[in-house]
């Protein structure tokens, strides 16, 4: 491991980052609040987002009870991410090692599991996009979309996950800023030209639907988007000077990383409004069906737009997915750790471009059933985080004998218990090609809340496509936290700071 106090030379900062989950130096703590705009708004400014319009009608509602819920579920999701990014600039480490704080040095792992297996998941997923996308472009250029199209760009796409990944925090900041202008000015492009095809008439004439209808909308909203990178919300402040102020963290994390999405959405929502074909075709083929209604000399164009936005977000990804490697006991260099999960990313891409034939749904549907706990998880670093009022003891998130403790059962428990009610509240929305994961929901039909109906693979009732649980995980683990470790957060803040020792998960000091 690398020694806490060493400093990173100059030049290595700059090519290749050689921290891992080591304590960041006060020298290089060079950030300032407004830098965390960049990679969240270069991961979330994607003609991708514009395709969630899509499924935001698929609850059932209407153009400004779509507007609603993605003004307060894209930013409320981002608000919750800046909130744990403060977490970061307090304890100059990565988040599931700040998780340590709530979980225990070595119960920080329950949680760093699914926090691994999600990032992971949804990573390969952008991958996979990427990939389809330029066989579905290349298709309506008239060109080879075949297995040579897709080999190679298969291996360009991963390659340059991985070489992001590989490089680091100071790299991917500056890629990251290169890339918000080229997304951007092409996502414009984008807009002026499709204009032309918007009917607010037609979209604001869709009926409305029921309020369970919005409430599903707004957490599946919520889901794609904020919390789907809440995980890794502190990685990237990490490197924030020690006096930032935690405002301006939370306000430049939620800005870059709502701005887009809200306004793309919205564009997306008034389009398919227009044309209910879009709404039909978005659900199998989202990249390809927002290409059909261009004409074909920006098809390049948005193709590069759309290959390096999905490229963007699994940078950042994979990044924090290696981080999230070595918090689990992985003693290797964090760049190892970033090549690995780089590699696991292009075997995940090469398995379901080229031979699984229908792996998305059953895929999809086992990332969202991760949700559920990772929203249990962030109820409760949120807590412990708006309950403590110094920064965080350092050393004592790598000693096991320290303030924060081995185990922290109580915050075990919680999560176990809010994942249980949670999975509980939601069902299967793949349960044709999923059925294996049809066991959720099991806490509707009890409660009057919906019917699981055999023969059509699919539940009846107003509440069951809620989702409901993946909000009531994050509920009971921040009140839970809240109430029952508050005490236990004034102790440990009440307790003088530890000699300057530190030891690994598996007791070895260093």
């Amino acid at each position: 491991m690398t020694d806490t106090h060493t400093a990173v030379p100059e030049a290595k900062r700059v090519l290749i980052e050689t921290n891992g989950i080591d304590i960041i130096t006060e020298q290089e703590r060079t950030a300032k609040p407004s830098d965390l705009f960049w990679p969240w708004f270069a991961a979330n400014v994607s003609v991708f987002g514009m395709s969630y319009a899509a499924f935001v009608y698929g609850f059932g509602i209407g153009f400004w009870q779509g507007v609603l819920v993605t003004v307060v579920g894209v930013t409320l999701s981002f608000l919750l991410c800046g909130i744990i990014a403060i977490a970061g600039k307090r304890g100059s480490v990565p988040t599931m090692v700040l998780s340590r704080s709530a979980f225990g040095v070595n119960g920080q792992k329950v949680p760093g599991i699914f926090s691994w297996l999600i990032s992971m998941g949804w990573e390969t997923f952008l991958a996979i996009m990427a990939t389809l996308a330029t066989a579905t472009v290349f298709n309506e250029l008239g060109w080879s979309s075949g297995t040579t199209t897709k080999v190679i760009a298969c291996a360009v796409i991963a390659a340059l996950i991985v070489l992001g990944s590989v490089a680091g925090y100071h790299t991917i900041i500056r890629m990251q800023s290169v890339l918000t202008w080229v997304t951007g000015l092409a996502t414009l492009g984008y807009i002026a030209i499709t204009f032309r095809d918007i009917d607010l008439s037609a979209a604001t004439a869709l009926p409305a639907g029921s309020n369970q209808a919005v409430i599903g909308a707004l957490v599946m909203v919520m889901t794609g988007f904020g919390l789907g990178w809440i995980n890794i919300a502190a990685d990237w402040s990490r490197y924030q000077k020690r006096d930032a102020p935690g405002g301006q963290i939370v306000f430049w994390n939620t800005l870059g990383g709502a701005l887009a999405p809200v306004l793309l959405v919205c564009y997306g929502l008034a389009l398919a409004g227009s044309n209910p074909d879009l709404i039909d075709g978005i659900a199998n083929d989202p990249i390809g069906t927002l290409a059909t209604i261009l004409p074909t000399w920006f098809l390049i164009p948005f193709w590069i737009a759309a290959v390096l936005a999905l490229v963007s977000g699994a940078i950042l990804g994979i990044y924090s997915s290696g981080l999230t490697l070595l918090s689990l006991g992985i003693d290797i260099p964090r760049p190892m750790a970033a090549l690995i999960d780089g590699t696991i990313l292009t075997i995940g891409t090469i398995y379901v471009v080229f031979f699984a034939e229908s792996f998305l749904a059953p895929f999809q549907s086992f990332l969202i059933t991760l949700g559920v706990p990772i929203a249990a998880w962030a109820g409760i670093l949120i807590a412990d985080i708006m309950l403590r009022r110094k920064d965080y003891d350092e050393l004592a998130l790598f000693d096991r004998r320290g303030r924060y403790g081995n185990w922290n059962w109580t915050s075990v428990g919680l999560m176990v218990v809010a994942s249980i009610v949670g999975w509980g509240l939601v069902v299967n929305n793949f349960a044709a090609d999923a059925a294996w994961n049809n066991w959720q929901g099991y806490l509707l039909e009890p409660l009057g809340l919906g019917t699981y109906v055999e023969d059509g693979a699919y539940w009846d009732g107003n509440w069951a496509y809620a989702n409901l649980g993946v909000l009531l995980a994050l509920v009971i683990g921040f009140v839970g936290y809240a109430l029952l470790q508050a005490a236990t957060v004034r102790r440990q803040e009440a307790t003088p700071v530890a000699p300057a020792v530190r030891e690994d998960v598996d007791g070895t000091v260093v």
